[in-house]
């Protein structure tokens, strides 16, 4: 079958799954979400037990993809996603900003419930 390595392996003790993380340096590609994709299932059928729930993966990337977001497998998936990550500490002013930023959404979303 050959020998296949993820970043990282967790289990969450909480949610009872596996979550693997993937890391990319660079903006990710279709065959990052393929490979993913691949690692979830293996470990669903290699490692997962009985009461387990199925296993999660995360693609931390330094540059994200909306398209890929949109028409690939990470649609509509409840087990796969893409995560932006900074290669830079953001300043205390970016800090703030964002955090008001995430108020505001969460405002907005609370409103439409």
């Amino acid at each position: 079958m050959g020998d296949f390595y993820i970043d990282l392996v967790f289990y969450n003790y909480i949610l009872k799954c596996f979550l693997l993380v993937d890391l990319k340096t660079e903006q990710i590609t279709h065959q990052d979400v393929g490979q993913m994709d691949m690692y979830l299932r293996m470990y669903d059928e290699l490692k997962r037990t009985e009461g387990d729930n199925p296993t999660i993966g995360l693609i931390l990337c330094s540059q994200t993809s909306q398209d890929m977001a949109r028409y690939s497998i990470l649609k509509d998936n409840d087990r796969m996603f893409q995560a932006k990550y900074l290669t830079y500490l953001p300043t205390t002013e970016e800090l703030i900003n964002e955090i008001e930023r995430q108020k505001m959404v969460f405002r907005l979303q609370q409103e439409n419930i």
